[in-house]
């Protein structure tokens, strides 16, 4: 029996205001730079010349906004999906790693070495952004199948989904997934039978993309 093969094109959004000074961003709704707004300006050229037959986003504005030029260059309205929204930092929220490790040198520790046994205080279990997010993946596969998704959403999340279906333990996802740039592409393929394989990663919507 053959199977059907959807492609997701999983996008980080666009640079927030946060980005410079490394702050977490998760459940907090955080503006775009100007060099956020231009790289989603450039996801939309490259949606129109490598045009996709959907497009999901985080309901979060800096991935709303990062997908708007493609879904202006292709004409589709985009579907927002709840459980693709960024990781609830908790304690984290709005400051840095170096912040909470000058305040809690022990607990940073803990998280550097195991972030998923070790979550920032207050923060959503990791496991459970990772299960509703490959949820979420899953789900926009089988609304599409046999096509290319276009899906916008966030750093931690996609990075944690990623190991998920990759069958990484978890709480190496730092490590193997340093981080997703933003507005690159990274190419995943999801059957029918449930399989997924990584085709690509990081891949820059224009060569000089930030």
């Amino acid at each position: 029996m053959s199977t059907t093969t959807t492609t997701l094109l999983l996008a980080r959004h666009g640079e927030t205001v946060w980005h410079a000074e490394n702050r977490y961003a998760g459940a907090s709704d955080v503006p775009l730079t100007d060099t956020g707004r231009a790289q989603a300006e450039a996801l939309g050229r490259w949606a129109a010349t490598h045009p996709v037959d959907a497009i999901w986003t985080s309901p979060l504005s800096r991935a709303v906004i990062t997908a708007e030029p493609a879904c202006h260059a292709l004409a589709l309205t985009p579907h927002r999906e709840p459980d693709l929204r960024e990781c609830d930092f908790g304690a984290l929220e709005g400051r840095t790693l170096a912040e909470f490790a000058a305040e809690n040198p022990h607990a940073a520790h803990a998280f550097r070495e195991d972030p998923v046994a070790n979550p920032f205080p207050g923060a959503e279990n990791p496991l459970t952004a990772a299960a509703r997010g490959e949820a979420a993946l899953r789900r926009i596969a089988a609304a599409h199948p046999g096509r290319r998704v276009l899906v916008v959403a966030h750093n931690t999340l996609l990075r944690l989904v990623l190991c998920t279906l990759l069958h990484i333990p978890p709480a190496h996802y730092r490590r193997v997934f340093p981080r997703l740039r933003n507005a690159a592409i990274s190419e995943l393929t999801v059957n029918d039978d449930g399989f997924a394989a990584l085709l690509s990663l990081n891949v820059p919507c224009e060569p000089d993309l930030p």
